[in-house]
């Protein structure tokens, strides 16, 4: 049997219960794991990809076939350049199959060698989004439930410097 990586691609900004449960499930099924942290220039991050790679490290230290990286140009090439045949998209609800399906054909026209893979979340984290965190986290409420702890401190301590 020949070896079986996957990229798990997003912002992470940051990486929620949501994220962590497809990482999980991904490092399941796959023999190696890259969760890849992209930098989107047309989103305005809150932390630096150096403190979500950090973050995402602390959080997956125990899945000993993850690991974390990070990448600025396109997915498919990052893909390659890890000889990675899958990339592992969560999605939430049906308002994400569309996007989700515009960049898998656009992932498949630029290179028909690499597989998309979805994971549907689960119930329980359908709703969740690192943008909903951090509006939630902006106004001093907690988001214990919704990130790993020592992300609930990184966002505290963000929001109230």
């Amino acid at each position: 049997m020949s070896h079986r990586t996957a990229v798990v691609p997003g912002s992470f900004d940051p990486v929620t219960l949501g994220h962590l449960d497809i990482i999980k499930r991904a490092a399941d099924v796959f023999d190696t794991v890259y969760v890849a942290v992209l930098n989107n220039s047309s989103k305005k991050s809150l932390f630096t990809v150096e403190e979500r790679i950090a973050l995402i490290k602390e959080v997956t230290k125990d899945f000993l076939n993850v690991q974390v990286d990070a990448s600025s140009g396109l997915l498919v090439d990052y893909a390659k350049s890890k000889n990675a045949k899958a990339i592992v998209r969560g999605l939430r609800a049906v308002s994400d199959f569309e996007y989700e399906m515009q960049i898998t054909s656009m992932n498949r026209f630029l290179d028909e060698s690499i597989e998309t893979f979805f994971i549907m979340t689960k119930n329980q984290h359908s709703f969740l989004s690192s943008s909903i965190v951090k509006e939630v986290a902006k106004y001093g409420s907690d988001v214990t439930g919704l990130v790993p702890k020592i992300v609930a401190d990184a966002l505290e301590e963000k929001f109230n410097k």
